[in-house]
């Protein structure tokens, strides 16, 4: 009987081995991966991937990223849908450079907190770094440029596309700022970038790191005086409504990346990567022409709102902010602040 008992067993198990083994088929990279990406394995399937980023609908970063998504569409033949979710909807810049790491965010548009990620970034963030536009375009579109897209894939896994250009950052609060003594005490918030909060404080002011989408309402509370932007994010979040006084610092020229995260860019075929990256070049020079032309109709919108527009004497506030530039270049790289500096 035990005998009986044992062939029956085994039988069934050779036949469920055989049954499995006879349905089983090979992957063929048709599953999805975490946040809609594109398929595994870089077969070209159709794909609907996602891009956020922090600003909202009416800012040249949405319009740049909906310009984006249809050229992408448009060289893809179709294949590659990217969808655009503004106002911090897939988080913070942080939130979403994490998520490229991790596969479930697939573009962001960020800038200054790719320093927590791949810090020479917080050279760029030096206040009174760059002289003016031109200094900043020549360094990002040229081999500074190159390198530092390079070096973030290499230590951070998220790929640069492009870098977009930004008007200048300026200073907001609720009082007139002429000098830089009168900046002593204020509560200002900066980005999470230590760059940031260290000028600031050689400036004399007290910096507040937050992310941008508490700001308006720490304006509001009082748990922070001011803060500091271009004036196209000033805009389109309404700080107009909570502050009184702009002040044209000019402190920061800036960029935003269109950055990409690699393990979505692996899983497309090499004709949806190709599409990706053109789209990305031609989305550039759209997004530019719009933002220079859009800075002296933004200044107008927030002069109609009734903020004060201060002009001030800058130079006091750049020999302040200067004296931390030594410590970054030489904790973040000394070649890279010097390339910077001496571009010409």
């Amino acid at each position: 009987m035990f005998k009986k008992i044992t062939g029956v067993v085994m039988t069934a198990l050779l036949a469920v081995s055989v049954a499995a083994c006879g349905s089983s088929k090979p992957d063929n990279g048709s599953s999805a991966a975490p946040g809609g990406s594109a398929a595994s394995g870089g077969t070209g399937k159709n794909v609907t991937l996602r891009l956020g980023h922090i600003t909202g609908e009416s800012d040249a970063w949405h319009k740049g990223a909906l310009k984006f998504a249809e050229l992408v569409k448009e060289k893809s033949n179709g294949s590659v849908t990217v969808e655009v979710y503004p106002s911090s909807t897939l988080g913070n810049d942080r939130d979403m450079i994490e998520g490229m790491q991790m596969g479930s965010v697939d573009f962001a548009l960020v800038a200054g907190v790719l320093s927590n990620f791949y810090e020479p970034y917080s050279i760029l963030e030096l206040p009174y770094l760059f002289r003016d536009k031109d200094h900043l375009e020549k360094v990002l579109y040229g081999d500074v440029g190159t390198k530092l897209k390079k070096d973030l894939l290499d230590n951070a896994q998220v790929r640069g596309l492009e870098f977009w250009v930004r008007g200048p950052r300026e200073l907001t609060a609720n009082k007139k700022i002429e000098k830089v003594e009168d900046l002593k005490g204020l509560k200002i918030r900066v980005p999470e970038i230590p760059a940031s909060i260290a000028a600031w404080k050689a400036m004399g002011a007290s910096p507040t790191p937050m992310a941008f989408g508490e700001v308006y309402s720490s304006l509001q509370t009082g748990v922070i005086d001011a803060q500091e932007n271009p004036f196209a994010l000033i805009a389109s979040n309404k700080i107009q409504e909570v502050q009184s006084h702009l002040m044209l610092t000019n402190h920061v020229y800036g960029y935003v990346l269109l950055t990409m995260s690699d393990m979505t860019y692996q899983k497309l075929s090499p004709d949806q990567q190709k599409a990706v990256e053109e789209a990305a070049k031609e989305a550039t020079q759209f997004e530019n022409d719009l933002v220079a032309k859009n800075e002296e109709e933004l200044l107008k919108t927030l002069k109609d709102s009734g903020m004060e527009v201060v002009e001030l004497d800058t130079a006091p506030f750049a020999e302040k902010a200067k004296t931390v530039h030594a410590e970054f270049a030489k904790k973040y790289g000394q070649e890279l602040y010097d390339s910077i500096i001496n571009t010409k």
